[in-house]
């Protein structure tokens, strides 16, 4: 009997022994005895926290980060960068700009080691600073220069003549043999004489450009000439005139700019013939081409045929008036702009008020008042239709002896690198006064006008602007000057 109870004892202690087992039962593998367990791998990469402080809300940076395997990352703001591979890590910063505000980051550059394991960190601030410019003389000085550009990305500068000549500045010298001279051509009688000139889209490959000059019969010529072998002479052999607009009764408002638009249509700015008033009343007349805007596709210019009309252009095919014509009612249309799909044309007034126009460079057909309007104001009467009439964008009165100015001098709406913090904003000053001053265009209204208080020495003839986008002013004088960040600012 009692051998019988051991056994049941054991085998219910062998059944307890097995239900424990297929439970768990608190028992688990001890692994194997006298061996430690593995440790985690080490770290491999690195992090690094860039802060950034001292910007307004809604301003971001401008920062830079890069390192080893060619490593590079911008941020605009407080960021912590992981899985960096070990090393030293370049933190490089740029102005910030808000409106006409600048803010300067400090410092510029700093070095960062990053380690395995480990988050490094790179400080800087942001403080505000108060924009100044100066004027750089490129020098030396010119014969009644007229205006100055280059082609996108040359860094060579053309300057225009009155006289009928163009040079070239490169690297800061003045080639002493012209690129073109067309002197014994230029009437430079009155306002007359080489006012402009544009160098085609597709310069680089087809060497060509348009002049826009005054001939010996007083004539509003636009003339396309070419390059030649040597990258600083142009062919003086190559001209084709593509537009002659006669001028015959007086030698003033012959207008003066031809530019390419950013349908890579040609655009020239003519006057409305001159006298006092519109005596003939060409800026109205559709069946005139002085005192208009006028648009014309030169890609597959010849001699038999130097142009073609534009389909969109508003007036193709409408009897009694001249399909060249894109925009009308202007008086003297000294220097247009394009930017974008931004068309600004200056206007030059008669006794009272200096206009610039601002209109989408898509919409053809505008008529900007003149002789009907001054500005916004009626000319020669007290009351005038103003239906139909688009009004300028912005405008100054002469004031008391010209007190404001007399003649505006139109520019461009800034777009170089150098300048961030004037991005959008349009450059014009005035013949009488020589001031440099800004606006930026928003709707329904202006903002931001400034008076720059540069000192232009003397009577402004124009602006230019160069193959990297910086502008230039064009003194009476001779002198030209590129607008440049003043000290501390």
């Amino acid at each position: 009997m009692l051998v019988d109870r051991v056994r049941m004892f054991l085998g219910s202690l062998l059944a307890l022994l097995f239900l424990l087992a297929g439970c768990g039962g608190g028992v688990g593998n001890p692994g194997t005895i006298g061996t430690p367990d593995t440790p985690p791998p080490a770290a491999t990469t690195g992090s690094l926290q860039v802060v950034i402080n001292g910007l307004p809300a809604g301003v971001n940076g401008a920062v830079r980060v890069t390192g080893p395997n060619n490593y590079s990352q911008d941020l605009t703001g407080t960021q912590t960068l992981a899985n960096l591979t070990p090393g030293s890590y370049t933190v490089a910063a740029s102005s910030a700009t808000q409106g006409s505000a600048s803010y300067t980051p400090t410092p510029l550059t700093q070095s960062v080691a990053v380690t395995a394991g480990a988050t490094a960190t790179a400080t800087l601030a942001y403080a505000s600073t108060a924009l100044t410019l100066a004027l750089a003389d490129i020098g030396p000085t010119f014969t009644n220069p007229t205006f100055v550009t280059a082609p996108p990305g040359d860094t060579r500068l053309f300057v225009v003549e009155r006289r009928g000549v163009i040079r070239i500045v490169q690297g800061g010298v003045t080639l002493t043999q012209p690129w073109l001279d067309i002197s014994p051509n230029v009437f430079t009688g009155g306002e007359g004489g080489l006012l402009s000139m544009a160098f085609d889209p597709d310069f680089a490959r087809n060497g060509y450009f348009y002049l826009y000059y005054t001939d010996l019969a007083q004539n509003i010529v636009v003339e396309r000439y070419g390059s030649s072998s040597n990258a600083n002479l142009a062919d003086p052999t190559s001209g084709l005139v593509i537009l002659r607009v006669p001028h015959p009764q007086f030698t003033n408002h012959f207008g003066g700019l031809v530019a390419f638009g950013p349908d890579s249509m040609l655009y020239a700015g003519t006057g409305d013939g001159g006298g006092s008033g519109d005596p003939q009343g060409n800026a109205q007349n559709l069946n005139s081409l002085l005192g208009k805007l006028l648009r014309v596709d030169v890609r597959g210019a010849t001699g038999a045929q130097p142009y073609t009309i534009p389909p969109n252009n508003p007036y193709l095919n409408q009897a009694g008036r001249r399909p060249e014509i894109w925009a009308y009612g202007l008086r003297n249309p000294w220097r247009f702009a394009f930017d974008g799909t931004q068309l600004y044309v200056a206007d030059v007034g008669q006794d009272a008020r200096e206009e610039v126009n601002v209109a989408a460079a898509s919409q053809g057909g505008l008529n900007y008042g003149w002789d009907i309007m001054e500005g916004t104001a009626c000319f020669g009467a007290a009351s005038c239709d103003r239906s139909g009439l688009t009004l300028p964008s912005f405008e100054y009165e002469h004031g008391a002896n010209d007190v404001n100015g007399c003649s505006i001098t139109g520019g461009y709406v800034y777009r170089g690198t150098a300048l961030p913090e004037l991005a959008g904003r349009y450059f014009y000053s005035d013949f009488c006064r020589g001031f440099v001053k800004s606006f930026f265009p928003t709707e329904p209204a202006i903002a931001e006008q400034r008076d720059w208080n540069l000192n232009t020495a003397g009577q402004v003839v124009s602006f230019g602007r160069d193959g990297a986008g910086e502008l230039y002013v064009v003194n009476a004088g001779g002198r030209i000057f590129r607008i440049t960040r003043g000290a501390g600012g």
